[in-house]
């Protein structure tokens, strides 16, 4: 792969969607070691394997925004996962990467349902340009700036103002407030929120859920007046329009 990441110096003012949680398949340590970091940077939340048959179980336990799949793997093939995973009902974005460059293996790959494909050694900036365009084209965004009643959340900064003063939230409350934020009206239950906010591996019960709500909203309420987010008896939260 060309140019070894090094700090911020991908952060550029072309910033990445934060907050996706992406699933990198990648059977060389290197190459899938680069990807995490550099798309780390980028605030997105990270998850690997390099085996197939583990992937595929990843994704039946987790929602992912984008994959990241390499077509060799250990176990399964990556063609094999995408095949699965499509007729399934998976429909999360995927990008394939691999050493194969001959059209039949692209048209192979597209035609077991890659959204798009790129060829090894690559660019990590083209890699990060593919990933901002998957995310885009896979989920309904909003601005990088989210302003919502007293509550402005700068997302590639990861800082939340209310009424116009600057409130520390943890990675992980800022990462659930911000999905709430972009899906308003839509309900969360306690799995979907795990799911969504928190990594496969993490042993989460749903009081630590809540609890991480509690904690946002004594950070984003404004006293004597309802919260900000909802709670559904049974059902989850959600932020209303």
């Amino acid at each position: 792969m060309a140019e070894a990441s090094s700090g911020s110096k991908y952060l550029s003012n072309d910033i990445l969607l934060a907050m996706a949680k992406v699933l990198i398949v990648e059977d060389d340590t290197a190459t899938s070691s680069e990807i995490a970091e550099v798309l780390t940077l980028d605030n997105h939340t990270i998850e690997n394997t390099d085996n197939g048959t583990i992937a595929l179980g990843l994704l039946e336990i987790s929602r992912f925004d984008l994959i990241i799949l390499d077509w060799s793997l250990h176990g399964q093939s990556g063609l094999e996962v995408l095949e699965q995973f499509r007729k399934a009902g998976g429909a999360t974005p995927i990008l394939m990467l691999t050493g194969r460059n001959q059209i039949t293996d692209k048209e192979q790959g597209f035609d077991a349902g890659a959204d798009d494909y790129l060829t090894k050694p690559f660019h990590i900036k083209e890699l990060r340009a593919r990933v901002k365009a998957l995310l885009r084209r896979g989920r309904e965004l909003t601005d990088d700036r989210i302003e919502f009643r007293h509550i402005v959340l700068d997302i590639p900064a990861q800082r939340v103002f209310i009424d116009e003063q600057e409130v520390q939230l943890m990675a992980r409350e800022f990462a659930l407030l911000a999905l709430l934020l972009k899906n308003r009206e839509r309900i969360f239950s306690l799995d979907a929120l795990i799911s969504s906010v928190w990594a496969s591996d993490e042993d989460v019960t749903h009081d630590a859920v809540r609890q991480c709500v509690t904690r946002i909203r004594k950070k984003i309420d404004r006293q004597g007046e309802p919260s900000i987010i909802t709670t559904l008896a049974g059902q989850g939260y959600k932020i209303e329009k």
